[in-house]
């Protein structure tokens, strides 16, 4: 009987995760056109999935081994199935070997399930519930069911077992196990349920939005941040996301292969400090939106102080309805279950993209979240708070504040900076960036200039010709002034001759070396903490050693996950003579200031500060000082009330222990290495 109904159940199975795989696929298919190389993107694929999203799940080991184990299990498992029981390659020796290669890999599924049961019994409060809890009993089931048939192919239990009415029963009680293991295992992978993602999720890494994302060596790790341009000499383009429909297809398809693990949530600043924006819930309303219908079946937790549909808690809860050409944000006040989200949850984002880094299906969050804000800035207008007022300023006057451009060069009048306007060639451009207009960010700007002249670096300012970078546009979704900044800068700098842009602001540091290169501008961008340390490694420097207390260092986002630079800050520190004793969220895990992604003009409430919850970070190290590399951190560090630990960015530190040797003293260390020079310095006092 097991024979004959065996093939059945699996070619049936097949058949019908065929017809929702085209379902799934006329879903996404309702996005914008997005060109793919089809072929090449999915020979790819299982490089992708092997390397570059096992790398992020392997930051959890337990669940890097169970994933391994089911995952690779089932695939392997349901391969040989087929094999085995479907086309009845089962006898003889080519079939003895695959039968027991079918054992194997059933049971390393089953173990693996076991984990996965245990995790579910406990489940973290980031991870959704609803379907996703009877995900263990279906790879258990599925396991189960094919190991047992199996074992009676091979001959491990007795031939007589399935016979009479007690081998009816057993027959048919296998046939329910394998079909409710084959039901959710293929064929709720493109209809629906817990294994949805892995057939999306599939499909999402080979047709990714950003390939450029991923390794293309073992152990590698491909790096792609900036945001895309909008064609705005195209009147039929978009200006931004207004529908589901209006994503690219492979936007649609990668919310799709969301598994509602909740990394992102667990990562995400605003979400922890109570403002309206939990990123896993977003990316599901994306998914309810394509494929229209509520959130009613939503599991998880929803955004912060509402229930799934957006009423406050406490409140009646409405349900959101979405379709694919129906409005995705409602107005900024306004909860009528007529649209997916308010406004408020994508003005809450900094852009830190913690959520991207720590998901493993590789989910653009941050640039979904732009394109839906460039929507509501270019077609409606409609930015909260001080966005208008700095919009209207960055057109006004080419800067945030609405300072007058002529008075960029006022702090450093004494300073008598070299010009590229007079020089026309020098080795580095100092991109002074909108803190020459902060009072604060001056002392940066003055300690920096500093060193480089202690270093005898080569280097000029553009001066009044400088214009902002244009981040806090483009974050703010009004692309027109971004560009329209962008092209302007980038006509000015290629008056100009240099090797290198140099930098204290990673924003300013992201933009021109990885946005302005769309628009034609492309340079050598170096932050200032990675030039300071390649100016030591050169023994152009030399420190006196750090007398001062304890010190941790701040990861600015637009500096680490970003552009991925984590060590060269943490070398000038330890070359400074500082032990960094770090946060517990340091590295790609660092928590944001929530100074990015314009979230200080926009100014959303929740229930606590970002910047006060880095602050108690550093409090835990006992650090009295926190180093950072970026405007943008000092200035919401620093207004953290009884903060506690005084800030300071690591080009103050570094100027105040320069050792400036005597000319005398530079003449005799000409043609010594590094080291030579550093003990030369080291005996000349400042």
């Amino acid at each position: 009987m097991l024979e004959t109904l065996l093939p059945i159940l699996i070619f049936a199975a097949l058949g019908l995760a065929l017809l929702g795989a085209g379902r799934r696929i006329r879903l996404w298919r309702q996005g914008r056109p997005s060109p793919v190389p089809i072929l090449k993107g999915l020979a790819a694929m299982p490089r992708r999935y092997l390397v570059d999203l096992h790398h992020v799940v392997a930051r959890d080991k337990a669940m890097s081994n169970t994933h391994v184990a089911t995952a690779g299990g089932f695939v392997a498992a349901a391969v040989l199935l087929i094999l085995v029981h479907g086309l009845g390659l089962g006898s003889g020796l080519a079939g003895g070997v695959l039968g027991w290669a079918l054992l194997v890999a059933s049971a390393t599924m089953f173990l693996g399930s076991l984990f996965v049961y245990r995790r579910r019994r406990n489940p973290p409060a980031r991870l959704s519930k609803g379907v996703w809890m009877r995900l263990p009993k279906s790879l258990m089931a599925f396991s189960l069911g094919v190991f047992a048939i199996t074992l009676l192919r091979v001959g491990l239990l007795p031939e007589g077992l399935l016979e009479g009415a007690g081998g009816w029963i057993l027959a048919l009680v296998l046939a329910a196990v394998v079909t409710w293991g084959l039901a959710e295992m293929v064929v709720g992978m493109t209809w629906g349920g817990p294994m949805k993602h892995a057939f999306a999720g599939a499909l999402h890494l080979a047709f990714h939005r950003r390939p450029e994302r991923f390794s293309t060596k073992a152990g590698g790790e491909g790096r792609s941040t900036g945001l895309k341009a909008l064609d705005l000499d195209d009147p039929e383009a978009p200006l931004g996301v207004e529908t589901p429909a209006d994503f690219t297809w492979n936007q649609l398809l990668g919310f799709d292969a969301c598994v509602q693990c909740g990394r992102c949530e667990a990562v995400c600043p605003a979400f922890a400090a109570g403002q309206p924006l939990n990123p896993k819930k977003l990316i599901q309303d994306m998914v309810v939106g394509m494929a229209g219908g509520s959130d009613a079946a939503y599991a998880g937790s929803p955004y912060p102080s509402q229930e799934p549909g957006g009423k406050p808690v406490g409140e009646h809860s409405l349900e959101r309805y979405g379709s694919p050409h129906g409005p995705i944000v409602a107005s900024l006040h306004e909860h009528d279950g007529k649209a997916l989200v308010d406004a408020e949850t994508l003005w809450s984002c900094t852009t830190c993209r913690a959520c991207v880094e720590e998901c493993p299906m590789m989910i653009e969050h941050v640039d979904a979240i732009v394109d839906m804000r460039r929507f509501l800035t270019l077609e409606r207008g409609q930015t909260p708070n001080k966005a208008p007022e700095v919009l209207d300023n960055l057109i006004a006057t080419d800067n945030p504040g609405g300072f007058d451009p002529g008075a960029r060069m006022h702090w450093a009048t004494d300073l008598e900076l070299p010009l590229m306007a007079d020089l026309q060639q020098v080795d580095v451009l100092l991109w002074l960036g909108d803190g020459a207009f902060d009072m604060r960010n001056q002392r940066t700007l003055r300690a920096l200039v500093k060193v480089l002249r202690a270093a005898r670096v080569d280097f000029a300012v553009l001066g009044n010709e400088e214009r902002d970078s244009g981040d806090v546009a483009r974050r703010l979704g009004d692309e027109a002034t971004f560009q329209s900044l962008a092209r302007r800068n980038i006509a000015t700098l290629a008056t100009y001759r240099f090797q290198q842009i140099l930098t204290c602001d990673p924003h300013s540091f992201h933009v021109l070396g990885n946005e302005y290169g769309e628009l034609g501008g492309v340079y050598e961008v170096r932050h200032h903490s990675t030039y300071i340390a390649e100016l030591y490694e050169a023994g152009r420097l030399a420190f006196r050693p750090w007398k001062g207390g304890r010190v941790t260092w701040h990861d600015p986002c637009y500096l680490g996950r970003y552009n991925g630079e984590y060590e060269a800050p943490r070398q000038v520190l330890r070359a400074l003579g500082i032990e960094v004793a770090e946060m517990e969220r340091s590295g790609f895990r660092s928590r944001c200031c929530g100074g990015g992604g314009g979230a200080p003009i926009t100014d959303i409430p929740g229930k606590r500060r970002i910047p006060d919850m880095r602050m108690n970070d550093v409090r835990e190290t006992g650090a009295e000082l926190v180093a950072v590399g970026c405007p943008q951190c000092t200035a919401m560090l620093e207004g953290v009330v009884d903060a506690g630990a005084e800030v300071r960015d690591i080009a103050e530190l570094v100027a105040e222990a320069l050792v400036e040797p005597s000319t005398s003293v530079a003449t005799d260390a000409v043609g010594h290495d590094a080291r030579s020079i550093r003990h030369l310095a080291e005996e000349v006092p400042l």
